[in-house]
C-alpha cells in the first residue's frame, strides 16, 4: 500500500494493486478497478515512484526471507 494525499489534505493508504488507471485533470485522478476514484495532490510521476519504491521494498523482504544456509 502507498500513502497519498487527497485534495482536502487528508492522507490515506491506497492498495496500488487495485488501480485501473490514473488520469491528469490537472490533479491526479486514480480510478480503481471497482470504478471508485480518488483525486490526489501527488503527480502521476510521484505515484509511479511510490509504487515502484513499495514494490522494491517488498522484493527485498522476500529475498531476505528466502536466503538458505547451505553450510552443512
Amino acid at each position: 500500500m502507498i500513502v497519498l494525499t487527497k485534495i482536502n489534505r487528508e492522507r490515506f493508504l491506497l492498495n496500488h494493486l487495485q488501480i485501473e488507471c490514473i488520469e491528469t485533470i490537472p490533479e491526479s485522478k486514480i480510478v480503481m478497478m471497482n470504478h471508485d476514484y480518488y483525486l490526489v495532490q501527488e503527480s502521476v510521476d510521484e505515484i509511479i515512484h511510490r509504487i515502484a519504491e513499495y514494490n522494491a521494498k517488498v522484493q527485498d523482504i522476500y529475498r531476505e526471507i528466502t536466503i538458505h544456509d547451505r553450510r552443512q
